[in-house]
């Protein structure tokens, strides 16, 4: 069934009032990927609801994180039609109360009608001063301790720019490498002949040897799996900016593991965000942190410095693979490294226990558990940090 030519009937309309949408909800988007979406719907025809969804998703979303969003929105666009202008909203029946459709907070936020601006710009003004005090003490106090899963599309761009102004100072330690001091077990006896012949033969002082200070290596294991979706950009975001100056090494697991260092080393975060999204091809999908885990120890041994790494090990711990392959190379990580630290957004339960079998051997080889699940526990995971470090 064709509805008329997507030229001159409403259906240019439909589709840029879809893609407003989405860039409400954060998907990238552009006046040249709407026009080329309505060529697409033009091409396809509506004949198939299938035909018309592939179609849209191939030309309007380019980051594998949107095409949830794209479903949930696609859904929810072309089912309602008053979202669509009430585009014959009297053939369809409604929804029953009883069993709401339940979407992520960024489709919701996208979909709800904007309230209309006041005709008194007085008026507006008094609106926006109301809004910028409350945001200054009770939103803020929400949005400290609120969880990353629980944030609409406005909330989750405020919460990723203030979680990249978080510090993270690790406590530095002694390298083997040594430097001229006031202090030291060792006398500095070339240094000190060099003194001397400065003084004319006398050694008005002995320097000695005191050994440099140097932040502890971090190597850094993001979950991207689906169950990890809204706190793995957020961390990612976090780590890059709090780590900087730090010898670092990122990767990304899901059913494997992804080298993100060279999206590391760019000094902005957003291009960072940019780069890990291309180079995740298993976003939002399984968990096999033990295959992952393998892959690491056979292609970079090297990312754990003389045991000396700290490893950051973000995930919930709901593991798919086999438990002896991963108890294996957990083993083996424990081993190598100076502490493993696991950072668990699941903590976000009160009497949250790691029954799950993944889980439980998490448990069982990690020397802490963290809880990495709003700005309050990030702002308190460098001082724990600190604490575990100190006692190793």
């Amino acid at each position: 069934m064709w509805l008329g030519d997507a030229r001159s009937g409403k259906l240019p309309d439909h589709i840029t009032a879809f893609g407003r949408a989405l860039r409400r909800a954060g998907v990238p988007m552009d006046s040249r990927r709407m026009a080329t979406a309505i060529e697409a719907a033009l091409l396809c025809g509506l004949g198939r609801r299938d035909d018309l969804r592939a179609a849209l998703q191939t030309v309007l979303v380019s980051r594998q994180s949107d095409i949830a969003v794209f479903d949930e929105m696609f859904d929810a666009f072309f089912r309602n039609p008053e979202i669509a202008q009430q585009l014959l909203s009297q053939m369809l029946p409604k929804a029953a109360k009883a069993n709401p459709v339940r979407r992520k907070a960024r489709v919701q936020e996208a979909l709800s009608v904007p309230r209309p601006r006041p005709a008194d710009p007085q008026a507006g003004r008094e609106s926006e001063l109301k809004f910028d005090a409350a945001m200054t003490a009770s939103d803020q106090q929400r949005l400290r301790h609120a969880d990353f899963a629980g944030l609409s599309a406005s909330e989750f761009r405020l919460v990723e720019q203030l979680v990249r102004q978080i510090p993270l100072p690790l406590p530095p330690v002694a390298s083997r490498r040594t430097r001229t001091g006031s202090r030291g077990a060792q006398p500095h006896w070339s240094r000190a002949l060099h003194e001397a012949r400065r003084q004319g033969g006398e050694l008005l002082t002995l320097p000695r040897r005191q050994r440099r200070e140097q932040p502890l290596p971090l190597l850094v294991l993001v979950d991207v799996s689906g169950s990890m979706e809204r706190y793995a950009r957020l961390l990612m975001a976090f780590l890059h900016q709090a780590t900087r100056g730090t010898q670092r090494h990122a990767f990304a697991f899901g059913t494997r593991l992804t080298d993100l260092r060279g999206a590391f080393r760019h000094t902005d975060t957003d291009r960072m965000l940019d780069d890990a999204n291309r180079c995740i091809d298993d976003f939002a999908g399984g968990t096999r942190l033990g295959e992952s885990l393998a892959q690491l120890r056979q292609q970079h041994p090297r990312c754990l410095v003389g045991r000396r790494t700290v490893v950051l090990l973000i995930t919930d711990g709901l593991d798919t693979g086999e438990p002896a392959a991963l108890d294996a190379e957990l083993q083996w990580l424990r081993r190598h490294s100076r502490r493993v630290l696991w950072l668990n957004p699941l903590l976000r339960f009160d009497g949250y226990q790691p029954l799950a079998q993944g889980a439980s051997l998490l448990h069982r080889h990690a020397h802490a558990m963290l809880a990495v699940h709003n700005l309050s526990h990030l702002q308190d995971l460098a001082r724990s940090m600190a604490a575990l470090l100190q006692r190793a």
